[in-house]
This record gives structure tokens, C-alpha cells and sequence, in this order.
């Protein structure tokens, strides 16, 4: 196993837009020097408090900054992009970090977005038009038929080439013959990734997802593989967590009970969640419980990754033989105030917990 960083990212809304990037920016070069293997930024162009719309650009900038840490988006929301354009920036991303880039792609979720560019999630057509974005993007990377491309809401053309002088789609991505390519779940059998394991794409589950629930995503990724004649390989599954490692349990529970952990569920997820889907149920390991009993201490014992490195190594154990195993563990980002404390947490977790996991994973193998 190993450790990764997902960041949507979180700040307050009305937080500076320039030192929040700076604050991002800061987590990303500190986790390269501390060797986590890998950190995916996400895409949002209405969430005040997810609020970096061009992954892209952050990464470019980023990938000078570090020497090793893999980057991915997390997601490109293909819906809400011009096909042409985004392979096009894409391919170039993939050129300037040499193969060290993912390519995570989704159909959008966040309702604001879906409102700013007129898609209807009630019908699925963001399912659609992802769908038909990649199919488009794949044809433009690969072998590129001169002639009109065209869906419901996108249209270009590909000029015939005139190779004397250069005209033509020229712009492939560095790594043959795309960037790997993940896909990351949320609902119960989830028909994302079961064209992941089709596909042969990275599967990632988010941190929102319950245990039982996450092994659904793994038997639609098996059956997709199954079916193109693969076999799964579970280190390719990506699951995020929300993570807070302290030098006792007791200390941890206390620094996120009081600090940004709960603050960000309080005041952003336990309110944004319902007007996607109504209620709390996407927390709840039992769905017969009231939305008031998803409490701060209710996510510490059953969704959070909370305590000293002992604690959690436990918890991280224990997911890991429920689902019967994953890849890497992919560590929620938030603003986390004071940072030092953030610090000293990813640096136990990388220290004292993994080893730990590590260690009883070889013995039970």
C-alpha cells in the first residue's frame, strides 16, 4: 500500500483566492519531500469553498516545484469542456511533467456547475456527453480522420492535414498512447467503474463512500475486467479517506472535534451534501439513522481515519481486510489550521502508521 493526497481543495468561501492557491500549493511541494507517491487536484467552477477551476494550470505550476509526487486531476469534469481544447491541454500537461500525470475524468456532480453550463443531471445526459467527450478526445490522440465531429452540445473539425507545412491535429500526449486514465465512484455499483475495469482504468472511491458500499465498487470494477477478459489488480484501486493522525487518541478526537475537520463537514458537507441528494444517507452505515445522529463522533468511529498512529494503522488495516485490499490510500485535503499540526499528522501517517500497515499486510499475506 500506498499513500496519495486528494485536495477538491477546502477553504471558506470568501477566502483568498491567491492564498489559498499559496496554501495548496505549500501541502503539495511538502508531501514530494516527505515521499508520498502521488496527489490529485480537483475541478470546480461554481464551489466557493472547492475552489480551484484549472487543475491543469495549478499542476503545471506544481510540477516545478517537486521532484517526484505523481500528479492527477481529480476530474477533468469532461462535460463542461470543449472536447478539441481539452485534449490539446491535456497532451501538453502530459509533456511538461514526462509522464508523471494522471488523467482523472468525470461527469460532474457539483449542481452549481451543472447550472452554469446548462446540463440537467435528472436525465443523465452528463453521463452521455463524458462518454461521448473521451470518445472524441481517444480519436483526436490517436489517429485523428480528417472531417466534422459532432454531439449535442459540442462541434469541430479536423482540417485535412497539409504535412508540407505543418497543418493538421498534430498534439500527442507524452506517455503512448495516453496518460493513465481514472475514474472515480460514489454510488452503490457504480456503472463508472464498471467501465473502469472494462477499460482497464485507475478506480478510485471517494471519501464520502461507506465500507460497504466500497466493496460494491470493487465487484463492478472485477465484473468489468472479467468481462473484457482481465483480471482486476487491486493496486490499482484508489480509496480516499479523511485522515488525522496525533501522538494519542485522545488528542487527535480533541484537534478535529474543535478544528478544521468538523468545521468543513459542519459548515460546507453536511449542508451541500442534502441539496445534491436530500439527505445524509451517503454517510450512513445503517439507513434506518436520523441525519442529526451523523454526528463528529459518528465519523470518527466509522468514515474518518482519526486517532494516534497505533489507531490508525488499526482502522486502515481493518478497511483494508473488509474490502479484501486497494492500492493506495489517497488522504483527504483540507485547510488544516495551524498547519504545523497538519504537518506533524502526515508526517506520523507516513512514519509510523504505514509501516505498521505494511508490516501486518506481509504477515497475513
Amino acid at each position: 500500500m500506498e499513500l496519495g493526497y486528494f485536495t477538491m481543495p477546502l477553504h471558506p468561501f470568501g477566502s483568498s483566492f491567491s492564498e489559498t492557491l499559496e496554501a495548496d500549493m505549500g501541502q503539495v511541494v511538502f508531501l514530494d519531500e516527505i515521499g508520498f507517491r502521488e496527489v490529485w487536484i480537483g475541478e470546480h467552477f461554481t464551489a466557493g469553498w472547492e475552489n480551484i477551476p484549472a487543475p491543469d494550470l495549478f499542476i503545471a505550476k506544481a510540477s516545478a516545484l517537486t521532484e517526484r509526487i505523481i500528479f492527477g486531476t481529480g476530474v477533468s469534469c469532461l462535460p463542461q469542456h470543449n472536447p478539441f481544447i481539452l485534449a490539446h491541454r491535456i497532451a501538453v500537461l502530459d509533456h511538461l511533467l514526462k509522464g508523471r500525470f494522471y488523467w482523472g475524468v468525470g461527469a460532474g456532480s457539483f449542481i452549481g456547475d451543472f447550472k452554469a453550463f446548462g446540463i440537467n443531471p435528472r436525465t443523465g445526459e452528463q453521463r452521455q456527453l463524458m462518454n461521448e467527450s473521451l470518445e472524441m478526445i481517444l480519436d483526436l490522440w490517436n489517429d485523428p480522420r480528417p472531417g466534422d465531429y459532432a454531439n449535442s452540445r459540442w462541434k469541430f473539425t479536423v482540417p485535412d492535414p497539409v504535412r508540407e507545412v505543418g497543418i493538421g491535429v498534430h498534439t500527442k500526449p507524452y506517455q503512448k498512447p495516453h496518460p493513465p486514465i481514472a475514474v472515480a465512484g460514489i454510488s452503490e455499483n457504480s456503472a463508472s467503474l464498471m467501465t473502469a475495469g472494462e477499460r482497464d482504468w485507475i478506480p478510485m472511491s471517494i471519501n464520502f463512500v461507506i465500507p460497504d458500499v466500497l466493496r460494491s465498487h470493487w465487484a463492478g470494477y472485477e465484473q468489468g475486467a472479467s468481462a473484457s477478459g482481465r483480471t482486476a489488480q487491486r493496486t490499482k484501486w484508489r480509496i480516499a479517506r479523511d485522515v488525522y493522525v496525533a501522538e494519542t487518541d485522545e488528542e487527535a478526537r480533541k484537534e478535529v472535534k474543535e478544528g478544521t475537520l468538523a468545521r468543513d463537514f459542519q459548515d460546507y458537507f453536511f449542508r451541500i451534501v442534502p441539496l445534491i441528494r436530500n439527505n445524509l444517507d451517503l454517510f450512513k452505515v445503517n439507513k434506518s439513522m436520523s441525519d442529526s445522529e451523523v454526528t463528529m463522533d459518528y465519523m470518527i468511529e466509522n468514515m474518518w481515519l482519526v486517532g494516534s498512529p497505533r489507531e490508525v494503522a488499526r482502522k486502515i488495516i481493518e478497511l483494508y481486510e473488509f474490502v479484501g485490499g486497494f492500492g493506495v490510500l489517497l488522504v483527504m485535503g483540507h485547510e488544516w489550521n495551524p498547519g504545523e499540526k497538519w504537518k506533524r499528522s502526515m508526517r506520523l501517517l507516513q512514519e509510523e502508521v504505514l509501516p505498521i500497515v505494511k508490516k501486518n499486510l506481509r504477515q497475513g499475506a
